[in-house]
C-alpha cells in the first residue's frame, strides 16, 4: 500500500512538472515573440484635443507631459488634465529635470522657474546672462553663467534662495562648456575648455560641497585634463555615475564622494547626436554604409557596449522612452528600436508627431500628435 502511493505521488508530481515545463516554455516563448515581433499599424484607444500655443515644446515629466514656450509652462497627464501652469516670458527657454523637480531658464536671459510634480516652488532671477541650469532631486538648482571673459556659478534652493557661488577665471582654467550636478546635489562636474596654450585641451573639474570637499582646497576633488579634445556635454546619469561627451571619448566616472575614471569609450567617427537616461547612454554616428545612414550604439553604466544598430530613417530627435526602448522620430515618422537591437515600430504619420510616450504595458504608447494626444495600442 505505501509503495502504491508513493507512485502515485511520484505520477502527480511528473504531471505537475511537465505541466510547469509546458507553461513556462509558452510564456517564454510569448515573451520572445512579442520582443522580436515588428509592428507597422496601431489601434487609437482614446484621442484628446489639445491647445498649444506656437512653438509649444514637450518633455516627458515624472510620468506626464511638460508643455512649454516663451509665454509659459503647464503639467498635464496624457489625458490632457491640467496637474499645474506657471507663466513667464523668455526668449528662449530650456528645461533641466531631476526625479520631482524640474527648472526652467531663459537661455542667455536672467529668469529661473523652478517647478516640482505638484506645482511652482520658487523662482530667482540673476544678475548675469544664463548660459545653463541644471537640478538635484530635492529641488536645489545650480546656474552656470558668463559675463566678460569669466564664468560664474550660482547654487540656489528649490525656493529660489542663494546658497553659494564660484567663479571660473578664463585665463587662469579655460572657458566652461558645460555643468552637472548630482542627484542628491552634494557633488558638482564642469567641463573647461582651455586654449590659453595654443592646444585645445578639456579638463573635468568634480567639486564635493559635502564634508569630503571641506577638506580641500576650493571643494575641489577630482581634476581631469584631456589634450586635443573638447567635452561639450557632462551628465549625471546617477547620483555615482557621471558621463563626460567628448569628441573623441565619452568618459564614465564613479564615485560617491570623488568620481574616479572607471572607463573610456574611443569614439573614431564624428558624433551626430547623444542620448542617456539612468541606465544607458548611447550615440549616433554617420554611417559609411551606403544602405544605412546612420549607426546608434548603446552602452550600459560600466561602459559595455549593448547594441549597435544601422537605421536609414533621417530624424530631428532620439531618447530613450520610460521602458528603454530607443525613439527616433522627425515630424512624419516613427521608429521604436528595442536594446535588443530589433525594430519593433516603424509608421509614418498624415499629422506632426511632438513625442512618444510608453505606457508601461509592452504594445500600449501616447503619441503626442499636433493637436491631439492619443493613447494607442500597436497592432
Amino acid at each position: 500500500m505505501n509503495e502504491k502511493i508513493q507512485q502515485h505521488r511520484r505520477k502527480i508530481l511528473r504531471w505537475i512538472a511537465f505541466v510547469t515545463a509546458v507553461v513556462l516554455i509558452g510564456i517564454a516563448g510569448i515573451y520572445i515573440y512579442l520582443q522580436t515581433k515588428t509592428y507597422t499599424g496601431y489601434d487609437v484607444l482614446k484621442s484628446v484635443e489639445r491647445e498649444d500655443s506656437p512653438g509649444t515644446q514637450f518633455r516627458i515629466f515624472h510620468g506626464n507631459i511638460l508643455k512649454y514656450s516663451k509665454d509659459g509652462a503647464s503639467l498635464v497627464d496624457v489625458d490632457n488634465r491640467l496637474i499645474w501652469s506657471q507663466t513667464f516670458e523668455m526668449q528662449s527657454p530650456m528645461v533641466d529635470f531631476c526625479e520631482s523637480y524640474v527648472a526652467i531658464a531663459d537661455k542667455k536671459g536672467d529668469r529661473v522657474y523652478i517647478m516640482d510634480a505638484a506645482g511652482p516652488c520658487g523662482e530667482l532671477k540673476t544678475s548675469m546672462p544664463i548660459q545653463r541650469v541644471v537640478t538635484a532631486s530635492q529641488g536645489m538648482v545650480a546656474v552656470l553663467m558668463e559675463q566678460d571673459g569669466t564664468g560664474y556659478i550660482q547654487l540656489y534652493d528649490k525656493s529660489g534662495e542663494f546658497l553659494a557661488e564660484g567663479e571660473v577665471h578664463t585665463e587662469n582654467s579655460g572657458y566652461p562648456l558645460d555643468i552637472a550636478i548630482s542627484n542628491d546635489g552634494k557633488k558638482l562636474a564642469v567641463s573647461l575648455l582651455d586654449v590659453n596654450s595654443g592646444n585645445v585641451k578639456t579638463t573635468i573639474t568634480f567639486f564635493n560641497f559635502d564634508a569630503v570637499g571641506q577638506n580641500e582646497i576650493d571643494n575641489i576633488v577630482g581634476q581631469y585634463t584631456y589634450d586635443d579634445m573638447v567635452v561639450p556635454k557632462v551628465e549625471f546619469l546617477t547620483n555615482d555615475v557621471m558621463v563626460s561627451f567628448g569628441s573623441k571619448k565619452a568618459i564614465v566616472f564613479e564615485g560617491a564622494q570623488k568620481p574616479k575614471m572607471k572607463q573610456e569609450i574611443e569614439v573614431e567617427q564624428e558624433i551626430r547626436s547623444i542620448f542617456y537616461n539612468d541606465a544607458y547612454f548611447g550615440f549616433v554616428f554617420e554611417n559609411e554604409n551606403a544602405e544605412s545612414s546612420y549607426k546608434m550604439q548603446v552602452h550600459d553604466l560600466r561602459g559595455a557596449e549593448v547594441v549597435s544598430k544601422n537605421f536609414k530613417m533621417e530624424y530631428q530627435e532620439i531618447s530613450f522612452l520610460e521602458n528603454d526602448e530607443i525613439c527616433v522620430r522627425n515630424d512624419l515618422e516613427c521608429a521604436i528600436f528595442t536594446l535588443r537591437g530589433v525594430e519593433k515600430f516603424h509608421a509614418n504619420f498624415e499629422k506632426n508627431i511632438w513625442k512618444v510616450m510608453s505606457l508601461g504595458r509592452i504594445r500600449d504608447y501616447a503619441f503626442l500628435a499636433e493637436g491631439e494626444t492619443q493613447r494607442v495600442r500597436l497592432k
